[in-house]
């Protein structure tokens, strides 16, 4: 006697692996996960917000303004801006590290293997890296610059300087601040996946940030002059300016635009050769 064995039915069409990999919304998903469960992430913030309430703090405390509540509003308004924006400049330092480790760790540990298997086109997983880290640094740098405010304006208010977080000359800085610490982020997951090493990419980046404004203003030459603006960090100075007493040579639009074209270039290079090298 003999049996008819049925074919194995055919598989449906939403479990066959499709040419591209996960869906976008899928490789998002992966990499928010991959954020928020890698311990240096939550360090790396949690320090963002204390530095920037305690620079807020000791810039507040320092400032020596007799006197202080006959200066016109918009120089008040620009004191507290910049006792509340003060911590940005040392974290971007702490979010550039991250940006770096973001990418670079994956490379150490052969994880990227895994991520590019899963993500054959390669590029989608750049730009959901690019994305959830943004996004998550642009939440931590608002809530760290409007806490900062929130620290400096008491203490400048007893010394006769005042201003409204809810005043466009006050909350737009702070939110710029809270932007340019999300796109020096970017730049540095940029950098990191060009270099493909966390010593390479971290040495990089922070030459680029700190080292090369002071060699600049080191060459007494025009040209180089000229230049001070255009570099990635006095352009984040420039998206953060209040109309103080030293106007900024750069509108913030223009200066966010400087930014930007930094990131890009970072971004273009990471993805030309991400798509030219092998994991």
């Amino acid at each position: 006697m003999s049996t008819t064995t049925a074919p194995p039915a055919a598989p449906s069409a939403a479990r066959l692996p499709t040419a591209s990999g996960l869906a976008f919304a899928g490789i998002l998903r992966s990499e928010w996960i991959k954020l928020r469960t890698v311990r240096s992430t939550s360090w790396s913030y949690a320090i963002v917000v204390v530095i920037s309430l305690g620079m807020a703090a000791i810039m507040s405390l320092a400032l020596d303004l007799p006197g202080g509540a006959d200066l016109p509003a918009a120089l008040q308004t620009s004191f507290v801006v910049q006792a509340s924006t003060f911590g940005v400049f040392f974290g971007q330092l702490v979010v550039a590290v991250l940006g770096v480790l973001v990418v670079s760790g994956e490379y150490s540990t052969g994880m990227i293997r895994s991520t590019l298997t899963a993500v054959p086109r390669r590029l989608p997983a750049l730009w959901a890296k690019a994305a959830v880290l943004f996004t998550a640094t642009v939440l931590v740098g608002s809530v760290a610059n409007v806490g900062s405010f929130l620290v400096a304006a008491p203490i400048l208010a007893g010394k006769g300087i005042h201003a409204s977080l809810f005043d466009g000359a006050v909350i737009i800085p702070l939110l710029a601040g809270a932007l340019y610490l999300a796109l020096v982020a970017v730049f540095a997951l940029g950098v990191g996946a060009i270099l493909r090493s966390s010593a390479g990419g971290i040495a990089a980046t922070l030459g680029m940030l700190l080292l090369l404004p002071i060699v600049l203003s080191m060459i007494p030459a025009t040209w180089a002059t000229d230049l001070m603006p255009y570099l990635i960090s006095n352009a984040g100075a420039g998206m953060m300016a209040s109309g103080g007493p030293a106007p900024a040579i750069l509108e913030p639009w223009q200066a966010l635009l400087v930014v930007l074209g930094w990131l890009v270039a970072s971004l273009a290079g990471a993805a030309l050769l991400l798509k030219r090298r092998d994991a």
